[in-house]
């Protein structure tokens, strides 16, 4: 595996708007090569025309290579094509203008033919006199989900161009949208979203609206960003060839690696292109404190033994490896306001924390040490993938877990869980509390055809392969003994509980003690037997709470039958106590939600909008 640069949204002077006059199909495949890309999409408005050109003028030199008569300037010029052709991987395709005027790219495989291209911009009903002229507008093309179908069954890897800004699909800015803004960008044979904002500093950005979290929107997407270059070098905020790119793991340099990205369910392959190993380095870092801690992931500024930061950092590797996995940086804190403290010998402190890990942990387990550069530190981060042999133990005895952005102590319900997990692992996992279809959703909540791999020119003749069987979401909290109650309905429709949190579930009193089952909001698990004394913080901010009897309904404020309780800051970050009221008149109080459990109606409630 390794990463690759790639700008798939480059247009030539093929485009009837580009803007620099005398430029080559050369010198655009030399500024790719000055900016580092690996990948080059072709993408001129409405037709293939200037990939075309350029593939008939390296034909040309090579016939008249073969009947010996190139001029030496000429073949000068052939040679650089085929240095910069082996060098780079030059994808033709086209930004198509569907009906409404939304962009769409299709990117091909190398080897399909420009008939074929023309054929599949014919299908999409671009008019015969219009394929050569690269026009923006081309009168009534094909509406955009049909645009979708058609580009994917021909075996193209299909982009929603500039989603988030004009022409594009996301519909931001539009005063309108709903069921079609859903169904635009959760559609079956649409691959990823191109986007304006995927380094933006803001917290709110189009790759985490369209995360998965979000009930009308379950469907996590694939976010890139491409340079819409229509000239060489960039002015202003128009980007050149390559200057906003995007980088890409794969396992080899081809369309169909590629392709096969896309349609995985793995978001962890793609990243803003930095053109050095330290900026990429430096906004891996940025973009990790911009989130802070959460469930996986988890900062610490310092691994001295004095103070206990060293036995944190151990703490929190199995916490993350008997729960979902995750990742430690060391020698920051998670506030972006303090400089990055570092750590003055990566070398050495890379060794010592694998030397605690196998010394401490039990069962034997790998993880990953790497150095990054922040502000002129050094960072540590640790990798813990979910271990295998749960559970996992400290010093012999001590079984942590991680509870939202807290590591604690595993209680006995969650290390009954662990061990379940390891003695029926063939047994299917609780299903997710957000009750996502293993298909996404499309067209207002209607079940969406399932995703057929479309095959590429190289492998026509063999019978395609079967959509891969959806990872099922692991458990990673006791399961639920009991089904959770009907959703309330607020103006008659069922609103599920926010999908962060804790939920006090029954309450006993024994002996004068109150024991609380809580409910964790996140997958719906229960544990039982906990009391003030014994719970971390989160519930025992519930608890106290709940045994003061501090909640009253004339605190809250009301937006039909959901309510907000409390917003408070923790760790900068907004929580929220919300409620709920039944059909009965009883209410559900759910504590401490952080932003990332807010959807649908609840974003009302606490004053979000999409």
């Amino acid at each position: 595996m390794a990463w690759y640069a790639m700008d798939l949204h480059v247009h030539t002077p093929a485009s009837r708007d580009y803007q620099d006059e005398g430029m080559s199909f050369l010198d655009i495949l030399q500024k790719a090569e000055a900016e580092g890309l690996d990948i080059i999409g072709f993408t001129d408005h409405n037709t293939v025309a200037g990939y075309a050109r350029m593939i008939e003028e390296i034909q040309d030199l090579e016939r008249w290579e073969r009947d010996q008569r190139l001029r030496p300037e000429e073949k000068q010029r052939l040679q650089e094509y085929r240095r910069l052709m082996d060098k780079i991987l030059v994808l033709p395709g086209f930004e198509l203008t569907a009906t409404f005027g939304f962009h769409v790219l299709a990117l091909f495989d190398p080897d399909t033919p420009v008939r074929r291209l023309e054929h599949v911009l014919l299908d999409l009903h671009v008019p015969l006199a219009s394929l050569d002229r690269g026009e923006t507008e081309v009168g009534s093309t094909s509406d955009v989900l049909t645009a979708y179908e058609t580009m994917a069954e021909a075996g193209a890897l299909v982009i929603a161009a500039h989603a988030n800004s004009t022409h594009g699909v996301a519909m931001f800015g539009m005063n309108f949208g709903g069921q079609t803004r859903i169904a635009y960008t959760q559609d079956p044979h649409l691959h990823a979203l191109e986007v304006t904002d995927l380094e933006s500093r803001r917290r709110r950005t189009t790759a985490s609206f369209f995360n998965g979290s979000k009930a009308q929107y379950p469907r996590r997407m694939h976010c890139i960003q491409g340079s819409d270059a229509h000239r060489i070098k960039g002015q202003g905020k128009n980007p050149g060839v390559g200057e906003r790119a995007t980088h890409v793991l794969l396992p080899e340099l081809s369309f169909d690696a590629l392709k096969q990205l896309f349609l995985s369910e793995d978001f962890q392959r793609t990243r803003p292109y930095r053109h050095t190993q330290e900026e990429t380095q430096e906004d891996e870092v940025v973009e990790a404190r911009k989130l802070g801690p959460t469930i996986n992931q988890s900062f610490h500024e310092s691994m001295t033994r004095r103070g206990g930061c060293l036995h944190a950092i151990m703490c929190d590797v199995v916490a993350f490896a008997n729960t979902g996995g995750g990742t430690l940086f060391v020698g920051l804190s998670a506030n972006q306001r303090v400089k990055p403290k570092g750590v003055e010998n990566a070398g050495q402190a890379i060794k010592l924390l694998r030397e605690e890990v196998e010394r401490m942990i039990t069962p034997p387990m790998e993880i990953k040490l790497d150095a990054l550069n922040s502000q002129g530190s050094q960072i540590i981060r640790i990798t813990v993938p979910e271990g295998a042999e749960k559970p996992y133990v400290m010093e012999g005895s001590k079984i942590y877990i991680r509870r939202e952005a807290e590591t604690s102590l595993a209680m006995r319900d969650e290390i009954v869980e662990l061990i379940k997990q390891v003695a029926a692992p063939e047994a299917p996992p609780p299903s997710s509390r957000r009750g996502r279809a293993s298909e996404p959703r499309a067209r207002g909540g209607e079940a969406a055809p399932a995703r057929q791999p479309s095959r590429s020119r190289s492998s026509r003749g063999q019978a395609p392969k079967p959509a891969p069987e959806p990872e099922p979401e692991v458990a990673v909290a006791p399961k639920v003994e009991a089904p959770a109650p009907e959703p309330p309905r607020n103006n008659g429709e069922a609103v599920e509980p926010p999908r962060t949190g804790v939920e006090i579930d029954e309450t006993v009193v024994r002996k004068g003690v109150q024991y609380h089952t809580m409910r964790d909001l996140r997958d719906g698990g229960r544990v039982h037997n906990v009391t003030r004394s014994s719970a971390r913080r989160l519930w025992r901010y519930a608890i106290a709470l709940k045994e003061k009897g501090t909640f009253s309904e004339d605190k809250v404020v009301w937006a039909g039958d959901l309510g907000l309780w409390h917003k408070y800051l923790r760790s900068g970050r907004p929580h929220y106590d919300l409620v709920q009221r039944a059909k009965d008149g009883s209410v559900r109080v759910y504590y401490g939600v952080s932003e990332e459990g807010i959807h649908g109606a609840w974003q009302e409630v606490v004053g979000k909008q999409e």
